[in-house]
């Protein structure tokens, strides 16, 4: 007989985390849903202005623009670079930007002494799949090439938030499969990802509850994203990398809320790639909702600093 014990953390900070999701939630359910108002052009504008739960846009100048193999990324470069972190933004592949975390990325680029290149890949609809697929891949062999000439170093790691946490892994397996590119990425830092686009049962379960994405949402996106195609095509491999060849991918730490509806994404996706016998850490986070590291708590801050610390020691690391 096995038993599974599965910790929760910030089990002590749930006052806090529990009146901050009142507060967002309070402020959300003044707002027009995203599947109501249809408009992908007015959600990103929406987004870039501090709407819908999100931190409003602060653009530092240590970010700089730039383009990899044509693909337009923005690049934060801290004096000292030991490594080299690729991000991959959030937003369904409808909104979203590379220069919507700019803080967060600085902050990150800091701490664990990584140049972070964040990638503004093409969103849907006006580019359906493969498009930002294809542009996060693209950046990515670039690096694998180009990465020491232009940083010094060949210390690849990847993550990123919901969308870009799919796309991370989408992009990994991508070079595994297409290039043989085994290797180059020594961590994978996957922040509340969807890995299944046919819908696991929280995120089917979820309803319409409005904290800050939901079941109607997560259509929305799907539908913007993969037009026509139908629960089974949209488990292909390319769009859900649950169901890939998950051997020989790097070290990988998962974070997730309780109180997401992507929760099985990530439960079901750890336990694949542990089995796949990749190193791998897990932290679900007790009531914690999508997005919460956007949030102004206690956890919010423990998570980011544990991710530091991930990237900072995966491109320290000795091989």
């Amino acid at each position: 007989m096995t038993a599974f014990t599965l910790p929760l953390t910030g089990v002590d900070d749930l006052a806090e985390t529990r009146a901050v999701n009142d507060q967002t939630e309070k402020m959300l359910d003044q707002l027009v849903p995203l599947p109501v108002e249809n408009d992908p052009i007015a959600a990103r504008d929406f987004r870039r202005h501090g709407g819908g739960g999100f931190p409003p846009l602060t653009l530092l100048p240590d970010g700089r623009p730039a383009t990899m193999d044509g693909v337009p990324v923005r690049v934060f470069k801290p004096p000292t670079v030991r490594g080299v972190f690729l991000h991959l933004h959030g937003g369904g592949t409808v909104i979203g930007s590379a220069d919507g975390q700019d803080v967060r990325l600085w902050q990150l680029a800091q701490s664990a002494q990584v140049a972070v290149v964040s990638v503004d890949y093409r969103l849907a609809p006006e580019h359906p799949h493969p498009a930002a697929a294809d542009d996060c891949e693209r950046v990515a062999r670039w690096l694998v090439t180009h990465a020491r000439d232009e940083f010094g170093t060949d210390r690849l790691t990847i993550g990123g938030e919901s969308t870009g946490a799919r796309l991370s892994v989408v992009t990994l397996v991508r070079l595994k499969q297409r290039h043989a590119i085994t290797g180059a990425f020594r961590g994978a830092m996957l922040s509340f990802g969807g890995y299944d686009l046919s819908m696991t049962p929280s995120a089917r379960r979820f309803g319409d509850r409005n904290l800050l994405i939901n079941t109607p949402t997560l259509h929305w996106f799907h539908e913007k994203s993969f037009p026509g195609l139908d629960p089974e095509q949209l488990r292909a491999p390319d769009i859900s990398p649950l169901y890939a060849d998950l051997t020989d991918l790097p070290p990988a730490r998962f974070s997730v809320g309780t109180n997401d509806p992507v929760l099985d994404d990530t439960l079901f996706m750890a336990a694949r790639w542990a089995a796949a016998g990749n190193r791998t850490e897990l932290e679900v986070i007790a009531e914690a909702w999508h997005g919460f590291t956007l949030q102004p708590t206690t956890v919010a801050r423990r998570e980011l600093a544990a991710q530091d610390e991930f990237v900072r020691t995966a491109v320290q690391s000795i091989k």
